[in-house]
């Protein structure tokens, strides 16, 4: 029988007074039962909306079909078919504004908790799956992937199918890019993110890290070495900050440093060979899903009080609603309609106060967004010791500036085709942040994805010729 409630099956979690004084995951999945009876509040519907929704295009009823019928590794193989990591989406992928949204259920009630299933059939299949997948026969083409984030991954995955021998090159000391840097622990654990790469090794891709692309060596040598093209995955790594005063003093980091020290060099761990701030007071400029993971992991690490800073009101706030919902129940205290204006220094040049304004929202700029306005006479200065920037990211220019006749964005993106991700370079694709700047991990698989398809038709096509 079908479940008609109106309602998804909640997501058990641990309590937000223990959670966050942990790095744990926060969310602790469905049970079977609980997964069975989700997937049969699924119509089937005939249109199938939520496929249209899902930027890698997984086939969404199909795979619930199998979960009502209990049949947890028939679903991951459906879903298999289109994402190269479905433990991570199913963690991390903003569902709500994507295949969710799309659910006929959420028409006169809340819709099939999509990612929830997902995340179920992935870790249903990891711990019990023993045996590898089985490795495609070479079609003797080589490709090189620069980058080991999402789009990168889900590019080697899908020619690494195909039979492609796909070489992924990736500056740091650990594959994974944004999503074991970036995402925190407790809301990512590292072992699913090392499992989906593996899984990837299994079907032939080879990885390289320490590998910086621009200095170790460059697209011009890879093409000379034998690969036939090469995928830029790079994404979006250097912080902006606001240029105010005060951002070099001594307590100021950007989220990406933050959060990298935190989540890839395990700074949370006692006695960490990476040292971090344990500071008391801490302010995160800025509004977005990064900002959220900061100040969350701050307030982990021991700080009294932890300030989100955002100079629009909650109805603006780009953030996922449940990582600001689990941000609210950890303790994070929102500073709305707030502007910094001076990072103060204390005697010995450490932060000692910021400088902010009280905002109110006038009418709409350029993005749709009300533009915020500052109140007169509202100057005040907010009490913290540490100042992280979270105000968004842009393209590392190392690879533009050593790729001739590669074509950017005055900003620093590189330029692509949308649908193909082709760049002006022949035989070199872009696809991720590096394309975009800072978007979902979802929408940098679909980049992934669709470079794919068309390295595997420029590849095939120049064999014809």
């Amino acid at each position: 029988m079908p479940n008609m409630s109106p309602k998804k099956n909640e997501m058990p979690t641990q309590a937000p007074d223990v959670r966050n004084k942990n790095f744990k995951e926060v969310a602790l999945g469905y049970t079977p039962e609980t997964a069975i009876d989700e997937a049969k509040r699924c119509l089937n519907c005939k249109h199938k909306p939520c496929v249209a929704g899902c930027p890698v295009k997984i086939h969404i009823p199909a795979f619930i079909e199998k979960m009502a019928q209990g049949d947890f590794e028939g679903a991951y193989e459906i879903i298999a078919q289109s994402s190269s990591l479905p433990a991570v989406c199913g963690r991390v992928c903003p569902q709500e504004t994507q295949c969710e949204q799309k659910c006929v259920r959420g028409i006169k009630g809340e819709p099939v908790a999509i990612g929830r299933l997902e995340r179920f059939a992935a870790d249903y299949h990891n711990a019990n799956c023993k045996t590898a997948p089985q490795k495609p026969e070479s079609n003797g083409h080589k490709v090189a992937v620069i980058g080991s984030g999402p789009s990168g991954l889900t590019c080697a995955g899908d020619l690494a199918k195909a039979g492609y021998e796909v070489t992924v090159f990736e500056a740091l000391h650990l594959a994974g890019g944004v999503l074991v840097y970036g995402i925190p622990e407790f809301r990512l654990p590292k072992a699913i993110v090392q499992k989906e790469i593996d899984t990837l090794k299994e079907l032939g891709v080879t990885v390289e890290t320490n590998v910086v692309i621009g200095k170790s060596t460059s697209i011009d040598e890879l093409m000379e070495s034998g690969f036939e093209a090469v995928f830029i995955g790079s994404g979006a790594g250097l912080p902006r900050f606001m240029g105010i005063p005060g951002e070099n003093l001594k307590g100021v980091y950007s989220a990406n440093e933050f959060l990298t020290r935190v989540n890839l060099m395990k700074a949370y761990k006692d006695e960490p060979s990476t040292p971090i701030m344990h500071a008391s007071k801490v302010a995160v400029v800025g509004g977005g899903n990064v900002a959220m993971d900061a100040a969350r992991c701050a307030k982990r690490l021991g700080a009294k009080d932890v300030y989100i800073v955002y100079r629009r009101s909650m109805e603006e706030l780009p953030a996922r609603a449940e990582e600001v919902e689990h941000a609210q129940e950890e303790g994070i205290i929102f500073k709305l309609l707030t502007n910094p204006t001076e990072i103060l220094p204390d005697e010995n040049r450490f932060v000692g106060g910021m400088k902010c304004v009280e905002m109110e929202l006038g009418e709409p700029d350029a993005s749709g967004r009300r533009r915020p306005v500052v109140k007169e006479g509202s100057e005040f200065v907010l009490d913290v010791d540490c100042v992280i920037m979270s105000i968004g990211t842009s393209p590392n220019p190392l690879i533009k500036s050593t790729t001739e006749g590669l074509a950017v964005h005055k900003w620093g993106g590189i330029i692509a085709d949308e649908e193909t991700g082709k760049t002006s370079r022949e035989g070199v694709y872009a696809g991720g942040d590096a394309v975009t700047g800072a978007a979902t991990v979802i929408l940098a698989m679909g980049a992934g994805k669709d470079a794919a398809k068309a390295i595997d038709e420029y590849i095939q096509s120049k064999n014809k010729e």
